[in-house]
């Protein structure tokens, strides 16, 4: 008995061992699972002067062996986008919200500050990327982007801005050289992005499945066509299917708000505000979507112009007001379809219902 006494004793002191040293161990381990790599101990300076590549790669790839997560404090860094910083699989990239990435000036027809490419779960979040569009050495290409995301899968970029790109702020595409139509990038989410001022779109949308675009805002496109906002184009033989863009401010583009040309498919655009550009919104052979609650108007085109056999689009329950403002349309034109809403007659199997005119 007196040892069996005995054995429970031990074994309550060992779990009243256990209760006063848990507190002490668990934050400690939560602490090592949430580390990451800080950008400036391996070597970035953050001056706006000294070239942080080499750093940033280098905390970069740690990261990818360890918990994913890269942190950039505050400071101006300066990233040559002709190596541009390569994320790894399962990468959490987090700027602090006064960290930019500045665009070495250079004269590159093609070259990319962050490049996301045939990876996947990849997180981009926080502060700014500056393009060198103002600085840039040459005159041809239209590829300085300040995002390119190509051929991967779950990927989220969310709450910075992007600016002064010699071509797109983000773009989207597919991988050539894997399957007959190559490997299109998958679920991936934009969210609070900011793209201003870039020469050739704000957003790029390819080869590509299942693209969400919320709350952000495409502005000033202009420098070389197509100057959209937003443009969803997958190169031949691909494909851009099931699109949603949602609550987005689209306004100032040279070219237009959003287009959608040949091979888009299942594209909804609904509760934006779409002002200011060329067209609103326009499409080429574009197939099956929904234009649905945005308010569209003082664009100097139509508001909604459907082209070139794109069927079975939706166009409904919108606010159209002051479209069309290069032509001199009267009181009742303004008040009805004309000027803002065109179907071009191989436009077939679309509907447009519900709409007011201002």
């Amino acid at each position: 008995m007196r040892s069996r006494e005995e054995g429970r004793r031990r074994c309550l002191r060992a779990s009243l061992a256990l209760l006063v040293l848990a507190p002490l161990r668990w934050p400690a381990l939560a602490s090592a699972v949430r580390e990451g790599v800080d950008v400036r101990a391996l070597g970035a300076r953050g001056d706006g002067i000294g070239d942080d590549t080499a750093a940033f790669q280098r905390a970069i790839d740690r990261a990818a062996r360890g918990t994913g997560l890269v942190e950039v404090p505050a400071g101006r860094y300066l990233i040559d986008p002709q190596r541009s910083l390569r994320l790894r699989n399962g990468i959490d990239l987090r700027l602090a919200p006064d960290a930019v990435l500045m665009a070495k000036p250079n004269a590159a027809p093609r070259a990319y500050v962050l490049l996301v490419e045939g990876v996947s779960d990849v997180t981009i979040s926080g502060g700014a990327i500056v393009g060198e569009r103002d600085a840039h050495l040459g005159k041809t290409g239209e590829w300085g982007h300040g995002i390119m995301i190509r051929g991967a899968s779950r990927v989220s970029v969310r709450d910075m801005t992007i600016s002064r790109c010699w071509g797109d702020g983000i773009s989207v595409g597919g991988l050539a050289k894997v399957g007959a139509e190559g490997r299109p990038s998958t679920d991936i989410l934009i969210a609070n992005v900011r793209c201003r001022g870039n020469r050739r779109q704000g957003l790029t949308i390819g080869r590509s499945r299942r693209v969400r675009v919320r709350d952000s805002e495409f502005s000033d496109t202009h420098g070389t066509k197509p100057e959209y906002g937003i443009d969803i184009e997958p190169d031949k033989p691909g494909t851009a299917d099931d699109i949603t863009i949602e609550r987005c401010i689209v306004k100032g583009n040279r070219g237009g708000g959003i287009q959608a040309y040949h091979r888009a498919s299942r594209v909804t655009i609904r509760n934006c505000t779409i002002e200011g550009n060329g067209f609103g919104i326009f499409t080429v052979s574009a197939n099956g979507g929904v234009v649905s609650g945005n308010t569209i108007r003082g664009n100097r085109r139509a508001g909604v112009a459907l082209r070139g056999k794109t069927r079975g689009f939706r166009v409904e329950d919108n606010r159209f007001a002051r479209n069309n403002t290069t032509l001199r349309l009267s009181r009742a034109a303004t008040r009805s379809s004309r000027g803002h809403v065109q179907l071009a007659k191989d436009a077939l199997g679309n509907s447009v219902a519900a709409n007011q005119y201002e």
